[in-house]
């Protein structure tokens, strides 16, 4: 059975689930917290890097402000893809006004901006509020195994 590394949204500990379990609710060995929980996870500088380079699920960051209205309009939408993928890719918000040295790493010049990235690296990028409809296109699109 394969099992995939997990990063918990809490703790920051690395956990190995096996990818059956991941439908059984699993929760951190650490911390006892979910580790899939149903709405994005809050990024900040701490646990930014190991979700990016430790989590073995993708991880889809929306770079956002809350001024942004754009962003406001696309959060909800934004929730809904985190439960409905949450066995599959891991949804996950950045504060480019709480985290701006993140944001500048890449080159984050309008919000909301989403990046995909994939075994520790970006693989596809897309600047502008979507849909849910079209959220989910552009995830299944540019993450495999969806």
């Amino acid at each position: 059975m394969e099992s995939l590394h997990v990063v918990c949204p809490h703790c920051l500990s690395t956990n190995r689930v096996l990818r059956a379990r991941l439908e059984s609710a699993p929760r951190c060995g650490s911390c006892k917290e979910a580790l899939l929980p149903t709405y994005p996870i809050e990024l900040t500088t701490a646990g930014f890097d190991r979700h990016v380079a430790s989590d073995d699920l993708p991880l889809i960051v929306d770079f956002w402000a809350a001024w942004c209205a754009p962003c406001r309009m696309m959060a909800p939408a934004f929730t809904q893809a985190a439960a409905q993928l949450k066995l599959k890719a891991r949804l996950a918000k950045l504060d480019t006004e709480a985290e701006p040295d993140i944001a500048g790493r890449y080159g984050i010049r309008s919000i909301p901006t989403l990046i995909a990235f994939s075994n520790g690296r970006e693989i596809a990028r897309q600047s502008g509020a979507l849909d849910l409809a079209s959220l989910l296109s552009w995830i299944s699109t540019h993450v495999s195994d969806l």
